[in-house]
């Protein structure tokens, strides 16, 4: 079994820097890889090796974790010329963490074994206050044997953890997320346009509501930032079109009808065809504003 020492990262935005960070003070030596090396300036500062190529930290790494936009990044950071699955040792460990689809997941798995890599699939819900905090949900998909070799590593950026089955089923677990957190905040902006439409003072309902059958997540997070008109992004809002998009593809596969999900998707595309996507989810409110 490798031992794992040397961590490479791949994806420092606002949730990957985060977790880097947790794992460089959980005690692996950090190494990461950015298309504009300015950006990670700061993590430099505090001793994280910057590598210039994929492959010039792949070479070093016992493991390597992606965590990136969209699922076209996902194939060329490990598909194209040079990148992790020609470059990675055999051996090593490859997480990606990017919410992408289960198909990819798979075909990264299926790949990546048959080079001697160790893949798993383990996108992660919490946002950017758990990445921060160190508390994400860790949605894993893999060899079980793989997990458990893992804990370490994941213990180190999360702490609700969980093995959902074979390669995909991670992601599969992620789009049930995003579905749940689409009708949840969709639920909460309907709410407060209601109430402001009434003339209910929006904090002193937040606070009669939070606590009862009505309290969410989500209605934490983004209740007092979407009175504050704080659309500033934990999660943003074209990523959560990107997930939710997945979830739809996924779903008719199945031939499931999915009515919440495919509304709550046709609200947000069209916030984005408004310039929207760099905001944040909650957002979505701006789109019940206009009603």
């Amino acid at each position: 079994m490798t031992e794992i020492r040397d961590i490479g990262f791949i994806g420092t935005g606002i949730m990957g820097k985060s977790m880097l960070r947790n794992l460089q003070k959980a005690g692996y030596v950090m190494h990461c890889y950015a298309r504009h090396p300015e950006k990670v300036a700061d993590l430099k500062e505090k001793g994280v090796a910057v590598h210039d190529s994929i492959a010039g930290l792949a070479k070093t790494c016992q493991c390597v974790i992606t965590i990136v936009g969209f699922p076209r990044d996902v194939e060329e950071v490990y598909f194209a010329p040079g990148a992790l699955m020609e470059s990675a040792v055999p051996g090593s460990y490859l997480i990606d963490m990017t919410t992408t689809s289960p198909t990819l997941a798979r075909k990264l798995y299926e790949e990546g074994t048959k080079r001697g890599f160790h893949v798993m699939d383990a996108p992660v819900t919490g946002g950017d206050t758990g990445a921060r905090n160190g508390t994400l949900s860790i949605l894993a998909g893999g060899d079980r044997e793989d997990f458990d070799t893992l804990q370490p590593v994941f213990q180190g950026m999360g702490t609700n953890i969980n093995y959902m089955g074979e390669a995909g089923m991670g992601q599969h677990a992620k789009m049930a997320n995003q579905i749940m957190i689409a009708g949840a905040l969709s639920g909460v902006c309907e709410a407060l346009r209601y109430a402001q439409a009434n003339g209910l003072d929006l904090e002193i309902l937040l606070k009669a509501v939070s606590t009862g059958a009505a309290g969410s997540a989500q209605l934490n997070a983004f209740g007092p930032k979407i009175i504050q008109g704080d659309y500033a992004p934990g999660f943003f809002l074209k990523h959560f079109i990107k997930d939710m998009g997945l979830a739809e593809e996924e779903a008719e596969k199945k031939d499931l009808s999915l009515p919440v999900l495919h509304q709550v998707l046709k609200e947000y595309r069209e916030l984005a065809k408004e310039g929207k996507g760099d905001l944040g989810t909650q957002a979505l409110f701006t789109y019940y504003e206009k009603k």
